[in-house]
């Protein structure tokens, strides 16, 4: 494990670029079993409280895969098929990372208690907007997309922060 607190962001935060490139640049299922990858590189090198984090992880890997499910059903995500019931794996795969750094990398955003309600309804659309861009995804009503993902973004960031601060309190420090 690196000792070093800004080595270890720095790290997270570009094993979750990673991440996110190969996911949307590659969608399916390779992608995702190179994140396995990065994870465990992730545990092995960042993470100072494992079970805790991954316990953390995994609830916002789960909220996050059915939010972007309802997206999908609801029409304000698309993949290319326009065939897709569920959360695709590599989309999964991505919460999966971006869950890491709400414990190193972008743990700085909850220090402000209004800081996530302004970015989250931006930043989240941007990613979304971006992985289509790059053919990953499909917004087939832009404007109504990027609405409905940042009203999305605007509860569940802050909300996985609460839940970090409250259920996870080694990670919120």
């Amino acid at each position: 494990m690196i000792r070093s607190e800004t080595a270890r962001n720095i790290l997270n935060f570009l094993l979750f670029q990673a991440g996110w490139l190969i996911c949307v640049l590659y969608p399916g299922l390779l992608a995702a079993g190179v994140v396995v990858l990065l994870l465990i590189a992730h545990f092995v090198l960042v993470s100072q409280h494992r079970w805790v984090e991954a316990q953390f992880i995994g609830f916002g890997t789960v909220v996050g895969g059915v939010l972007d499910g309802v997206w999908f059903q609801t029409g304000v995500l698309a993949d290319k098929s326009g065939e897709v019931m569920l959360t695709p794996v590599w989309l999964v795969a991505i919460w999966a990372m971006f869950m890491t750094t709400l414990c190193h990398s972008l743990q700085w955003v909850s220090r402000k208690r209004w800081l996530p309600w302004v970015l989250a309804p931006m930043a989240g659309p941007f990613a979304y907007w971006s992985a289509s861009q790059l053919g990953a995804v499909e917004l087939p009503m832009m404007n109504l997309s990027l609405v409905a993902l940042a009203l999305g973004w605007m509860v569940v960031f802050p909300l996985l922060l609460l839940v970090r601060n409250a259920l996870y309190t080694e990670l919120a420090s």
